[in-house]
């Protein structure tokens, strides 16, 4: 981990591009559950926007994701990681549901056809 007022110092400087996050507590009011989505999409045609994710426990609570605020671009049989964070920890899933949005009023609806998908915990990677 790093401190808060040292990440930038550490992260921005690499070679590559680097997207970070940031371990919160589980006390209010900064709470957060981070998932990586890894998906791999059947579309022929190259789809983008924004996917957010609502996954359901066996007892029925149902916690929804935060919007991603960057789109993401989705090609037939390519791999796409997106990070998306959570108010409530979820500790047995029972069902993951997403929803694909372009963010547009007009135009035509887009489905995204997911081929393979594996939803991963960052703060109970044992999960």
């Amino acid at each position: 981990g790093y401190f808060a007022d040292g990440w930038k110092n550490l992260l921005i400087p690499k070679s590559s591009p680097t997207k970070a996050y940031f371990d919160t507590s589980d006390q209010d009011p900064f709470c957060m559950y981070n998932y990586l989505l890894d998906i791999t999409t059947w579309n022929k045609s190259i789809r983008r926007g924004f996917i957010k994710v609502k996954i359901t426990d066996y007892a029925g609570n149902t916690v929804e994701s935060e919007m991603n605020r960057e789109a993401s671009t989705f090609q037939q049989y390519k791999r796409v990681k997106i990070l998306t964070g959570f108010y409530q920890d979820v500790d047995k899933i029972a069902k993951i549901s997403l929803t694909f949005s372009t963010k547009t009023l007009i135009g035509p609806k887009h489905k995204l056809r997911i081929l393979q998908m594996r939803l991963k915990s960052l703060n109970n990677p044992e999960r």
